[in-house]
């Protein structure tokens, strides 16, 4: 049914995506898929690189420790943006097309008021994306 699925990641706050990591890695298992952790960075020095490749090889060590955990086959794809803050969402959107998606599992929080006005990034791209988009609370 799906054969590459895309877990996009903050690794900022890894702590709160478990659950939707262990219904990618189920997923996965039960379609022989692979998953594809994408994450969105900038050109800037942040808490995760200080430049794209040092944060690129961060989400490859996070990619690698799913795949023991999960035993499937689990790929880095790094995201680059000027301003991430802002472009986070379309350049999400962008890497569904890049890799070639056919499945989208990303972790959202519980909606507040704030969700009233604007959507989350997990409530825009199950709008917007033309794959299934599985949000995880």
């Amino acid at each position: 049914m799906f054969s590459k699925i895309m877990v996009p990641v903050d690794l900022v706050h890894k702590d709160t995506l478990q659950k939707a990591l262990d219904v990618a890695g189920d997923m996965a298992r039960l379609y022989d898929a692979t998953i594809d952790v994408v994450s969105v960075g900038g050109e800037l020095p942040s808490q995760l690189g200080h430049n794209p490749h040092e944060f690129g090889d961060r989400l490859q060590g996070f990619a690698e420790e799913l795949r023991e955990k999960y035993g499937v086959t689990v790929k880095a794809d790094p995201l680059m943006a000027h301003d991430p803050a802002v472009e986070t969402t379309s350049e999400l959107l962008k890497g569904i097309e890049k890799i070639g998606a056919d499945l989208v599992i990303m972790a959202s929080h519980e909606p507040g008021f704030f969700e009233h006005i604007f959507s989350s990034h997990g409530g825009y791209i199950a709008q917007h994306a033309k794959v299934s988009v599985f949000v995880v609370r």
